[in-house]
């Protein structure tokens, strides 16, 4: 039975200086407590509950580092035994000392519940952490005043809270938006790969049969047709996916179309780009192109094909329309049960799966239009 593998925390290095930082408070409030503690009312109560901070702070470098303690839950608790050694002042000072300095645990040393949150929950939780700090201590001193020129307290653990609530936030983005692109390269180095396995086999016996068939005509030149369907299907499948844009990119509607005009090919396209995302704008570009080889295969050899681009704010409309023989009735009813499935899969179904419409006019002798309607999200 293997274990499942968890995925690694992009803030680990901010939490790895964090209990750095916590030595450093630990070591500043042994040296407080030293000089201090001849002045505390209860100095004995004060060594057993800087025995509690240093314990508890062991506990949390433990907790952090391992990962264990990464959950919001742990970081409650560690906010409340830090409140608690502030508000403990009063047990161990007298008021006058409360008043004159810094609360007993150190300033310096409650910060560590502020960072802890910060990167946990991010900056604002980071900065709540810290008020609630201030607050604390201004319990302990009994007076609600703040000169920013001799004690910056608050000034301090807010920006602490920030500036690590933003970085840890930063951290795990970036490790995000990595994580993404590696899968994105993953799959484009396999579609690559298969790519060059359809081209160096599929497309190429697909081409024999399609060129052999014409060639010989008669019952072969069914056969013939549907392996040029099919080619045509393979080779759009292949190429688009050779240059695809990544997922949250906007692209240019017209732009793709543009590439599909020719001498028989006619695109009109607004003068301002039509942008939707880069998915939706190629798989509507894919059903435009697919009716675009539908009429280079049935609508006549003579026959011309017009692209109109319109967009309409909250959609976007491609119209293929051709002047070409038309479809009969029933025609596109006989090519499903045929099995040949190009128009109900490539272009109706792929409108569809992008939650548009696919609306087809045509008749015997009157050419064929499709209104290709995608909503804009």
């Amino acid at each position: 039975m293997t274990t499942p593998k968890t995925t690694p925390d992009p803030a680990t290095p901010l939490w790895r200086a964090a209990q750095v930082f916590r030595l450093l408070s630990c070591i500043y409030a042994l040296g407080f407590q030293i000089a201090v503690n001849p002045a505390l009312e209860r100095p004995l109560l004060g060594w057993v509950l800087f025995g509690v901070l240093i314990a508890w702070s062991a506990a949390c470098a433990v907790a952090y580092l391992a990962g264990f303690g990464r959950r919001p839950s742990f970081v409650l608790a560690e906010i409340v035994v830090v409140l608690a050694l502030i508000l403990s002042t009063e047990l161990v000072a007298s008021p006058q000392w409360a008043l004159d300095n810094q609360s007993w645990p150190t300033t310096l040393w409650a910060t560590n519940a502020t960072i802890s949150a910060a990167i946990l929950l991010g900056p604002i939780a980071g900065m709540l952490t810290g008020v609630a700090v201030v607050i604390a201590s201004t319990a302990v001193k009994g007076v609600v005043t703040y000169d920013l020129g001799r004690n910056a307290t608050i000034v301090i653990e807010l920006a602490v809270g920030l500036a690590v609530g933003m970085a840890a936030q930063t951290a795990r983005r970036a490790h995000a938006e990595l994580a993404a692109a590696a899968r994105l390269a993953a799959a484009q180095q396999e579609r690559e790969r298969l790519s060059r396995e359809v081209h160096d086999g599929a497309l190429q016996v697909l081409a024999l049969v399609s060129r052999r068939g014409r060639e010989i005509g008669g019952a072969t030149a069914e056969l013939a047709e549907l392996a040029g369907e099919q080619e045509r299907a393979l080779r759009r499948l292949v190429s688009s996916g050779e240059a695809g844009p990544r997922v949250g990119q906007m692209t240019d509607v017209g732009a793709l179309l543009r590439s599909r005009a020719s001498d028989r090919v006619s695109v009109s396209l607004p003068a301002e780009p039509v942008l939707l995302d880069a998915h939706t704008a190629t798989e509507l570009c894919a059903a435009a192109t697919n009716a675009l080889d539908n009429v280079a295969a049935h609508a006549g050899p003579d026959a011309h094909a017009f692209v109109l681009l319109e967009d309409l704010g909250d959609s976007v409309t491609v119209t293929v329309r051709d002047d070409g023989v038309g479809i009969p009735d029933g025609r596109l009813a006989e090519a499903v049960q045929e099995g040949r499935v190009g128009v109900a899969k490539s272009i109706v179904g792929r409108m569809n799966w992008l939650g548009g419409t696919a609306k087809l006019h045509t008749g015997p002798e009157s050419g064929t239009e499709w209104e290709l309607t995608v909503p804009r999200r």
